[in-house]
């Protein structure tokens, strides 16, 4: 279970799907008797000790426990398309199978303290780079992606929100960009192993822990 600091307070956690209705039990069993707030997206568990599970799916929304789980479990078929300097994975989830895939590499270098008329050939040199890669990213999401656009519960982007973006204002991925989930994963440079990892943490509930204190 991945943790980590919450901007504003508490602290993040990522559970699976399958292991949802275990933690929820757990967290009762911690902390009493609970209240509970429906959210846009998932729903809102307010404990009598005073802490507080924001649980927040990747698609769909509930009202009670049970409801939580099952839109959790539920078999979504997700697109990804993962993109960084180093790299893209574009991809097709159903449920927890990644069924379709393809990643690839392109070199855009970093930025330089160098100044001058090397430093604006540079600038010049790297803007056309990253302008390829995100040609070529845009490519392979049009080949993969926009044909399965209406067949896909949600898009989940992750890596670079500028160089994504960049992916997206493609004229031909318009289809795509209307199902982009508010969900954006931390990535590495796409290899097919982060792809598949990137699976695991689109379907997972994200729950936001406040105590009384934060």
């Amino acid at each position: 279970m991945v943790s980590r600091p919450a901007a504003g307070g508490g602290r993040w956690v990522e559970v699976a799907p399958e292991r949802l209705a275990r933690w929820l039990a757990g967290f009762r069993e911690r902390h009493g008797e609970v209240v509970l707030r429906p959210l846009a997206d998932g729903l809102e568990i307010a404990a009598a000790d005073g802490e507080v599970a924001e649980c927040h799916l990747v698609v769909g929304a509930a009202t009670d426990l049970d409801g939580l789980v099952a839109e959790a479990l539920r078999p979504r078929r997700l697109g990804l398309l993962l993109v960084r300097r180093g790299g893209y994975g574009v991809g097709v989830a159903a449920g927890s199978e990644l069924t379709a895939s393809k990643v690839g590499s392109r070199y855009v270098q970093s930025r330089t303290a160098a100044g001058g008329w090397s430093q604006q050939r540079f600038a010049r040199r790297r803007d056309n780079q990253a302008r390829a890669a995100a040609g070529d990213t845009a490519e392979v999401a049009q080949r993969m992606l926009v044909p399965a656009a209406g067949t896909l519960d949600a898009l989940v982007a992750g890596g670079d929100r500028r160089l994504v973006d960049e992916v997206l204002s493609d004229p031909r991925l318009a289809p795509l960009r209307a199902l982009c989930a508010e969900r954006f994963l931390d990535v590495p440079d796409p290899k097919l192993a982060v792809l598949r990892s990137a699976v695991v943490a689109a379907r997972s509930v994200r729950i936001r822990l406040r105590s009384a204190a934060d």
